[in-house]
């Protein structure tokens, strides 16, 4: 088709309603093309019937990939999905525009046919963007087996959101090659579309805040977490606000923006967990004994199970010579991991009572001195000191 019947074509189209002549025209020039070229309009028709039936076959082909996919959420399975969207009229116009050219028939119809093709490829495009993008979004959400009444809701909303963005391109395209100045219609829309963003600005935040934490997956329901000084159990996620369960019984509400600008601290996610216990002994232990202590507590850790990391002397106290023994507990179970921290403790209890090893607390000594200044050790009577009383 000539690049200057391309560029008139949706004028034709546009004022055919309004030029009665046009239609008469048209009415007449095709009656004369089907009595002209009877032979090339019946072959014109069988290829187009052939082109349909192939194309009817491949989506039936990508309709039985999609269904014999290991996985809904599998690639091939998103592939087969959105092939199957193909709707028949994208498929008729598609026939017919491949062999319109065949049967040589008048420029107004060759037009029309070509319109309506443009038309259903418009359509069909924005149905199987549609069809994809809402695939992987569901695919990225089906890697998590919690199907929460929340991850139903923001489907639903991302649904909406994407189809209105989606076919509003494509009217935009559609109105466009019908001829209308859609300059107006793009600057209105996109006017309007900051205006009610800056007007819900907060609920936006919040709402996509909900969908990062459906997608990014930072916690679950269920999990334990703790953000600033607070550490509870995620009891609901909400379009706007995540409900919470504190330890000790309060009910937290906050809302997802606020929440994900917080460092979350996750513990259902934890693995192992190490944790570090100071040991104390008195200054008067022999340095022998205070030498051994580090093997002492490697063994009492893995007699009791635990992991161990090191262990060591940490430095001179105030009133003891300090150790220190770090291992971990395996396993994301807390109440494990609080009860062999437990057994650990009092297995080096019992092991330094074996090795005569004594725990150091607080103390205090205090020296007298005679009044020469001489240092008195252990105590004596004042008169054993050359003290005058009286």
């Amino acid at each position: 088709m000539p690049a200057e019947q391309a560029e008139n074509q949706s004028q034709i189209l546009a004022g055919m309603l309004d030029q009665p002549g046009q239609i008469h025209d048209l009415v007449e020039g095709s009656i004369g093309w089907l009595s002209s070229h009877a032979l090339q309009i019946v072959v014109a028709i069988a290829v187009a019937s052939v082109v349909y039936l192939i194309l009817t076959l491949v989506k039936h082909g990508f309709t039985r990939l999609r269904d014999h996919a290991r996985s809904p959420t599998d690639l091939t399975a998103l592939i087969g999905r959105t092939a199957s969207r193909t709707t028949h009229f994208f498929m008729t116009m598609a026939a017919a525009r491949l062999v319109v050219g065949y049967a040589n028939p008048p420029d107004l119809i060759y037009r029309t046919i070509a319109f309506l093709f443009t038309v259903a490829a418009v359509l069909q495009g924005a149905i199987w963007a549609r069809e994809f993008i809402l695939g992987l979004i569901e695919r990225r959400a089906g890697e998590d087996n919690d199907r929460s009444q929340t991850l139903a809701n923001a489907m639903g909303l991302i649904r909406i959101l994407v189809t209105f963005a989606l076919f509003a391109i494509a009217a935009v395209m559609v109105l466009d090659n019908l001829g209308v100045n859609v300059t107006g219609l793009v600057a209105g829309l996109g006017i309007g579309g900051i205006a009610i963003g800056l007007a819900a600005q907060g609920i936006f935040s919040d709402l996509f805040a909900a969908l990062s934490i459906i997608f990014d997956r930072p916690f679950r329901q269920g999990d334990a977490i703790q953000y600033d000084q607070t550490v509870a159990i995620v009891e609901h996620i909400g379009l706007k606000s995540t409900r919470l369960r504190s330890v000790d019984g309060e009910a937290k509400v906050i809302s997802n923006a606020n929440l994900l600008q917080k460092e979350i601290t996750n513990y259902a996610d934890i693995a192992r967990r190490r944790y570090a216990m100071p040991v104390g002994v008195i200054y008067q232990t022999p340095p022998e004994k205070a030498e051994r202590i580090p093997a002492i507590l490697r063994e009492v850790v893995e007699s009791c199970g635990g992991e161990f990391q090191r262990a060591g002397f940490a430095g001179f106290g105030a009133s003891s010579l300090d150790f220190e023994v770090y291992f971990y507990a395996n396993g994301p179970d807390i109440d494990t991991a609080i009860a062999l921290r437990h057994k650990i403790g009092i297995g080096i209890l019992k092991r330094f009572a074996e090795e005569g090893l004594e725990f150091a607390y607080p103390t205090q000594t205090t020296f007298t001195a005679a009044p020469d200044g001489t240092m008195i050790y252990p105590f004596t009577r004042p008169q054993d000191a050359g003290v005058t009383t009286g």
